[in-house]
């Protein structure tokens, strides 16, 4: 009996000790986003299903409101790698960094909002909107500057021929529309698909669907934190990869019960509804890799929007190393 006691003691304290030697053995990384969206949904397939622990990393994820307040939590190694949109490294560039913030891995493809309407319209045209108020996206983001960018290329100027609300935080925009401001609104999911649940609006139109493919949410990091852990970053990109093309490949209610953990507050069905809308359209990349076309079209959205402070070369901002390694592996 006693042998037994110090058997069993044994076998737990080795198992407790496996457990710690693997937990040493994981590498740390930041990384945060900027936005919790069912629109990152290969990031929470990644963290839910273990491709990341797979790989030897320990992702501590974290929500950091503003694309400005992503690049200065990277800038000052509060994290290490973060997930925001494209145009934000070439804003840090353009003010002359001297560690650039280096694209890398891909997440998402064209824009992710919907215009929805307060009242039905049938057989929606863009020239709809002329005379009407459209409570659009912050000034400067690449929600705002892709609406502007699709409603020019309608012959429309967002800023004479309808009243264009761009000045309520991202955080209040829905509660905005929801208490009497706007005739339209420009949403993510699934905030559409929650006011199209409840009666309260009508999603009429996709503006990832009309302005093209753009790299609109992206990966990146430091050129001084690339160069230095390229094993962990290569590491942190096949992991991704294998979650792109889990989501590719998957039926929406299945992603959706997957990363419901990530959102309490939204009901599986509506998640499911969000995700078939985002597959539709090919919001998400299939694979890590930013291609050149794509960067020169961002670029073409910033400058109608008069927001493009510098041209900055794709070889510049972008490296694909990481992309191509794990996609020819």
């Amino acid at each position: 009996m006693k042998k037994s006691y110090f058997l069993s003691v044994l076998t737990t304290l080795m198992l407790l000790m496996t457990a710690c030697g693997q937990a040493d053995s994981m590498i740390k990384v930041r990384v945060a986003e900027v936005t919790r969206s069912i629109f990152y949904a290969p990031q929470y397939v990644a963290l839910e299903l273990g491709y990341f622990e797979d790989e030897g990393l320990d992702v501590e994820l974290q929500t950091i409101a503003g694309g400005d307040k992503v690049m200065i939590s990277l800038l000052s190694n509060n994290s290490d790698i973060g997930l925001v949109g494209s145009e934000t490294s070439i804003y840090v560039a353009a003010q002359g960094s001297d560690d650039l913030v280096i694209n890398f891995a891909q997440l998402t493809q064209t824009d992710g909002t919907f215009l929805v309407s307060r009242e039905a319209v049938e057989d929606f045209h863009f020239t709809d909107l002329i005379g009407t108020e459209f409570l659009g996206q912050r000034k400067g983001g690449m929600p705002q500057m892709v609406g502007e960018f699709v409603l020019k290329s309608h012959d429309i100027d967002p800023h004479e021929d309808l009243n264009l609300i761009q000045n309520i935080d991202f955080a209040n925009i829905a509660s905005s529309f929801l208490a009497g401001t706007g005739d339209f609104v420009q949403l993510f999911e699934p905030t559409a698909s929650q006011f199209v649940k409840d009666g309260t609006g009508h999603i009429v139109a996709s503006f990832g669907e009309a302005s093209g493919q753009v790299p609109y949410t992206v990966f990146m990091a430091k050129e001084s934190y690339l160069e230095e852990n390229e094993a962990v970053v290569l590491k942190f990109t096949r992991a991704l990869y294998r979650a792109q093309q889990f989501v590719d490949t998957q039926d929406p209610s299945e992603i959706a019960k997957i990363v419901q953990p990530y959102f309490a507050e939204t009901d599986t069905e509506l998640l499911t509804d969000s995700i078939t809308r985002y597959q539709a359209q090919d919001s998400y990349a299939t694979d890590p890799f930013l291609d050149k076309a794509s960067w020169e079209h961002l670029k073409t959205i910033m400058n109608e929007a008069g927001e493009l402070p510098a041209d900055i070369a794709y070889e510049t901002l972008v490296n694909t190393e990481f992309a191509e390694k794990v996609i020819n592996e």
